[in-house]
C-alpha cells in the first residue's frame, strides 16, 4: 500500500496539477491538506472518476483536509477530540481496508504565527489534544499512522536557513518540543528512518525565490505506531512536484507499506 500526504494549497487553484499527479504517481491513498473548500463545493467527481473513494472535512477559503482512496475505507471520523469548540477543519481518520487494515489519520496542524500570541497558544493547545488522540490510538495496538502537514521543522537539518526560523512558530522550541512529546509516545518518524542528513525538504516559499535556491523546509510527516512501522519498506519526498505547472508549495511525501 503506498500512501502519500500531500498539502495541495486549495483544491480548485490545484485542480489539474493534482489530478495530473494521481494519474501519474497512482497512490492507493492520498492524504490532502488545504483543500479550502466546504464539503459540499468539493469537486469529488474528479476523484472519483479516477477510482477513488472521497472523505472530506471541510470548511470555507481556509484549512480542510481530504482523505483519497482507492481501497475501502471504514469508520471515518472528523474533527480532532478535545475541544468541541473547535470550528476548524484540520483532523480527519478512517481505516483503509488493504490486506490489513491501517488506521490513517490526515492533519493540517495550525502555523501558529504570529508568535507568542492567540494563535500560538491555540498551535500548543491543539498540539495537546493531538498528543492526547495519539495515546489513544497507540492503545489500540493497531496499524496507525499520523501524517500531514505538521508546521513544524523537527531538527536544524530540516531547514537550509535554520538561523531566519528561529523566531518562527514552527521552529520555535515549544513547537519542536511538543512535537517530540507526540513522537516520544512509541511513534517512528518515517522519513528520518530511511533517509538521515540535511538538504531534504517539503516546503518552500513562492517567495524570493526559495524553490530556485533549494531554501526550503521540512514540515511535512509521517509518525506511526510500532505495528505500522514494522510494515514499512520505504519512505521518500516527491521533490519534483515542486517545479510543475501551477505547483503548491508544499509536495507529497510517501511511505510504501507492506498491507
Amino acid at each position: 500500500m503506498r500512501i502519500a500526504t500531500f498539502n495541495i494549497n486549495g483544491v480548485k487553484a490545484r485542480a489539474e496539477a493534482v489530478t495530473a499527479w494521481l494519474d501519474s504517481s497512482k497512490p492507493d491513498v492520498a492524504l490532502l491538506q488545504e483543500i479550502k473548500s466546504q464539503d459540499e463545493g468539493f469537486p469529488r467527481a474528479l476523484f472519483e472518476d479516477r477510482g477513488y473513494r472521497v472523505e472530506t472535512h471541510g470548511q470555507k477559503g481556509f484549512n480542510g483536509v481530504a482523505i483519497l482512496s482507492r481501497l475501502p475505507l471504514e469508520d471515518v471520523t472528523r474533527g480532532l477530540p478535545g475541544d468541541e469548540s473547535d470550528e476548524q477543519a484540520r483532523w480527519i481518520e478512517a481505516t483503509v481496508i488493504g490486506t490489513r487494515p491501517v488506521r490513517v489519520c490526515d492533519l493540517y496542524l495550525p502555523n501558529g504565527n504570529p508568535a507568542p500570541g492567540p494563535k500560538f497558544d491555540y498551535k500548543l493547545a491543539w498540539m495537546e489534544r493531538l498528543k492526547a488522540r495519539a495515546a489513544a490510538l497507540l492503545a489500540t495496538e493497531e496499524p496507525i499512522i499520523i501524517a500531514g502537514d505538521y508546521n513544524v521543522i523537527p531538527q536544524v537539518e530540516d531547514a537550509k536557513r535554520p538561523e531566519v526560523w528561529r523566531e518562527d512558530a514552527l521552529f520555535r522550541p515549544e513547537s519542536r518540543a511538543a512535537f517530540r512529546r507526540i513522537a516520544n509516545l512509541g511513534f517512528t518518524e518515517a522519513f528520518r528512518t530511511r533517509v538521515s542528513g540535511p538538504g531534504h525538504y517539503s516546503f518552500w516559499d513562492y517567495q524570493a525565490g526559495a524553490w530556485d535556491r533549494d531554501d526550503g523546509i521540512r514540515i511535512d510527516h509521517l509518525l506511526m505506531s510500532p505495528q505500522a512501522a514494522d510494515l514499512l519498506n520505504d519512505c521518500w519526498i516527491e521533490k519534483d512536484m515542486r517545479g510543475r505547472e501551477k505547483p503548491s508549495d508544499h509536495v507529497p511525501v510517501w511511505v510504501d507499506i507492506a498491507a
